[in-house]
């Protein structure tokens, strides 16, 4: 990531100019295939899965919060790191495999900006996703970070407000059920797939490596231990800032879906949408999907970014637009999950698209979740700033927790 700030001593109120990679990173939290899954959660089991909203967010903001330190005590992001200090055929192995799940998430993003272009305007699937991806491109391209940050900042913003003008609107929502179920997990057989796809979905690949780039962007004199210090506990509140947001608008889903389309089964975004105009009006119908598309074309940009990240990594070069391989990784990553899905359109449901998206994530996310564990471990990566203890056996354990709900979501899927 090219540095922008100058180096110098910030006062704690400047915490406030810190805000904008936690939010970044939520951006993936709040992505279309979130929608789907809380949507699915809240139509068929009321408020009683708003806990799982809870538990993912913690161990979202748990990992993110690791990740982050390693680029701010490093000065090099979780790609550029797996390149130096990991033998060269493994990290390039490792790196190609995250490019393709960055591609994957890229995937179910950009469909989800053609889900809901086409109901708002009745677009073909095909052309939406082309659309989605020539806005996310010049999103990328005509624009330095700081610029697409305020975009993205922007977009989390109207995301919340169109949800908190639903939830408004709603006249039965019973929050005392609502408050109960945030803290208290229940659970049957029938609901097992919709947890584990939840809990499995909440943290992506390439959530991990964007992190640990765009975190530099607040970076200054990495040789002043101070700065570091400070660096690591506006990155903490940052990070807390943005989790808590993404676990206000995923509540916010489900408590939508709980409060107006439960009992009946909703596994599509169009079906929600149709099923909303009729109970709160066509105003709020077209207020959902532009929430929607919000979240599809942001979390398209974040993944493009993502992917120009890992390219460069494997140059050993930080993400630059302005840079070939920061520009060609955006474009390989975009690009090939848009003409995958106008391919995979005329033999495919959008709903079976966005599986086989997420199991090739459910295959790679735990060889991206270890070695993250074992360079924020490593004295010669870290020096004093590694993982201790405590904090290592949490990451494990975390890591191990979401390895084995992804195998469960393959298996079944299978």
């Amino acid at each position: 990531m090219k540095r922008f700030l100058k180096d110098k001593q910030l006062p704690a109120l400047d915490f406030l100019k810190y805000i904008g990679p936690g939010l970044i990173v939520a951006v993936g939290f709040i992505d279309p295939g979130n929608w789907a899954a809380n949507l699915a959660a809240g139509s068929q089991f009321g408020y009683k899965l708003l806990w799982v909203i809870s538990l993912s967010t913690i161990m979202l903001a748990i990992l993110q919060h690791n990740v982050a330190h390693l680029g701010i005590v490093t000065g090099k992001c979780l790609s550029e790191n797996t390149t130096k200090f990991l033998p060269k055929f493994l990290s390039r192995t490792i790196l190609i495999t995250a490019i393709l799940a960055a591609i994957s998430t890229a995937v179910a993003e950009i469909l989800g900006g053609a889900i809901a272009l086409n109901m708002l305007f009745n677009l073909p699937m095909q052309i939406g996703a082309i659309l989605t991806c020539a806005i996310v491109i010049w999103f990328l391209f005509s624009n330095s970070y700081p610029k697409v940050e305020k975009v993205i900042i922007g977009f989390v913003s109207l995301i919340g407000i169109s949800l908190l003008f639903e939830l408004f609107i709603i006249p039965n929502i019973h929050w005392g059920e609502a408050a109960k179920s945030w803290v208290l997990p229940s659970m049957n057989v029938s609901s097992l797939p919709i947890i584990m796809s939840a809990l499995g979905a909440v943290v992506m690949p390439h959530n991990l490596f964007l992190h640990s780039e765009v975190i530099q962007s607040r970076q200054w004199n990495l040789k002043d231990d101070s700065v570091i210090k400070r660096q690591l506990k506006f990155e903490f509140l940052d990070t807390i800032f943005s989790m808590f947001l993404g676990w206000v608008i995923n509540s916010a889903i489900i408590i939508i879906a709980a409060a107006v389309l439960f009992p009946h089964i909703v596994t599509e975004i169009p079906e929600a949408k149709a099923m909303l105009t009729p109970l709160l009006g066509p105003v709020s119908a077209i207020i959902f999907a532009v929430a929607f598309l919000f979240a599809g074309v942001a979390s398209s940009i974040t993944a493009g970014m993502a992917g120009g990240s890992i390219f460069a990594g494997m140059f050993s070069e930080p993400y630059d637009i302005l840079d070939p391989h920061s520009r060609l990784g955006v474009l390989i990553t975009v690009v090939l999950a848009t003409l995958s899905i106008v391919g995979l359109t005329f033999v495919a449901t959008p709903f079976e698209i966005l599986i086989w998206s997420q199991v090739f994530l459910s295959i790679q996310l735990p060889i991206t979740i270890f070695v993250q564990i074992f360079l924020t471990s490593s004295e010669k990566v870290m020096g004093k700033y590694k993982n201790v203890l405590s904090t290592k056996i949490i990451l494990i354990v975390i890591g191990l927790f979401i390895t084995v709900l992804n195998i469960i979501l393959v298996i079944n899927i299978f």
